[in-house]
């Protein structure tokens, strides 16, 4: 005890470098605002001071270590608090903000695009975020692990390593939701003792395709383990069960609609997480590039982009995943005749980017790199022949990077719309208009 006390009252720097915790202090705060990461901001006498669950205008007691604080009691309510819809909401990570009145949420959205076009001095008027939910998310990657000697699904808990799990979820379609104790049942059959898997799970027109992650490969199962599974595949009706990127169970191939285009996603693939925002994004992306006749899709994946192009120009997919490009490739040619020509590039964007000279036949152009954004790549578009170029991004930050690139090199940034797929997050995705 003599220990904790000497170490409770050393300097901030000895304590850190001893690896203590700062002490725990109750303090009243203002709350200002919420930041970008989903948690409220008030300031301290040392700097800022993140409130998870709290909201601007709100005055809490709250248990403050270090620049963190946990809610003791809520002294002026913010009108735009509400009850959160979920059950699981403050131990489940997955969601940061479904206590927030709606129309607040969506603006506060709209105002962290703004702000990061205004660091990067870009004034244009953003437009209203336009809600991308549909009837929830069709994709969703699953943690699994053993509680108590029983299978449990659910997301990683806020603020740490544990699994919460869970049994309901708003943000997911009602179709995925409903499938939860089968998921559970997939994950009882491949747990290892100790540890996680994860399951990454799709909701396609076929149903519900679930590739396993962690667990091996289909070739270590033995043969009582793969008639468990076939069995368990047909219990639950899976579509495909996968296991580390291979196919172990295929009842029936999945597919999803992209235009007039069928694709047959390769297990794990990147979606957009809704429905509906996959088709939004597509929208504005098309409406962008409106007149455009050869149209170069960076960053393809299986064809969000290109093959909804491809029915009023023709279309070069580049992308890293070869896969992927396999599914764009075999969608666009069993298209019947609706599309025009399609074809494709392997190439990894962020180490090679398509220089300025390769792109000389294209008037048009789609972007929709990762997180981090592509800067070199915006270099070389910015130094090509291109007149029309839709920018997709799910980060503000690296959007405005980018975007300042290509205004300094000539592009007009024309419209700007934030769209929200991921419901109650801090995530926004973004599609910026460009032309010169």
């Amino acid at each position: 005890m003599k220990r904790l006390n000497r170490l409770a009252r050393a300097r901030p720097e000895q304590a850190r470098a001893s690896g203590a915790q700062p002490a725990s202090t109750e303090e009243t705060l203002e709350i200002l605002e919420v930041g970008a990461r989903g948690d409220a901001v008030a300031e301290g006498a040392t700097g800022p001071i993140y409130v998870p669950f709290a909201l601007p205008g709100e005055q809490v007691r709250a248990r403050v270590v270090g620049e963190r604080a946990q809610i003791v009691e809520i002294l002026r309510v913010s009108p735009d608090r509400r009850p959160a819809p979920c059950r699981h909401f403050g131990r489940c990570g997955g969601c940061q903000l479904q206590h927030w009145d709606e129309a607040a949420y969506l603006a506060w959205k709209r105002e962290r695009v703004i702000d990061a076009l205004a660091k990067r001095n870009i004034g244009l008027d953003v437009e209203a975020v336009v809600p991308a939910w549909g009837e929830g998310r069709r994709r969703a990657a699953f943690h699994a692990a053993r509680q108590k000697g029983q299978a449990r699904i659910g997301f990683q808990e806020r603020g740490g390593a544990r699994l919460q799990a869970i049994t309901e979820c708003p943000v997911l379609a009602p179709k995925l939701e409903a499938a939860l104790p089968q998921l559970a049942a997939v994950a009882d059959l491949f747990l290892p003792p100790r540890g996680e898997i994860t399951l990454q799970c799709l909701w396609t027109d076929a149903g519900l395709d679930v590739a396993v992650k962690g667990a091996g490969r289909p070739q270590a199962l033995s043969r009582v383990q793969q008639e468990k599974a076939a069995r368990l595949a047909e219990s639950a009706d899976l579509a495909r069960l996968s296991l580390d990127g291979e196919p172990l169970i295929v009842r029936r191939a999945p597919r999803v609609r992209m235009g007039v285009a069928s694709v047959a996603p390769p297990p794990g693939a990147f979606l957009q997480p809704t429905a509906l925002g996959e088709e939004t994004l597509a929208r504005l992306a098309l409406e962008a590039l409106d007149g455009a006749g050869r149209v170069i899709d960076l960053f393809s994946g299986i064809g969000t982009f290109a093959l909804r192009l491809a029915a009023q120009a023709e279309v070069q997919a580049a992308e890293s995943d070869a896969e992927m490009l396999a599914a764009l490739k075999a969608a666009a040619d069993g298209a019947g005749g609706a599309l025009k020509q399609v074809t494709t590039l392997r190439r990894d964007l962020l180490r090679t980017p398509l220089a300025s000279l390769e792109m000389k036949k294209f008037d048009g152009a789609v972007i929709d790199p990762p997180r981090s954004g592509a800067r070199l790549q915006a270099e070389q578009i910015g130094r090509s022949g291109i007149r029309k170029l839709a920018y997709v991004s799910c980060d503000a930050s690296t959007f405005a990077r980018d975007v300042r690139v290509l205004t300094d090199l000539g592009f007009a940034l024309t419209r700007v719309t934030p769209v929200d797929q991921f419901r109650w997050s801090p995530h926004v995705e973004i599609v910026g208009a460009l032309q010169r």
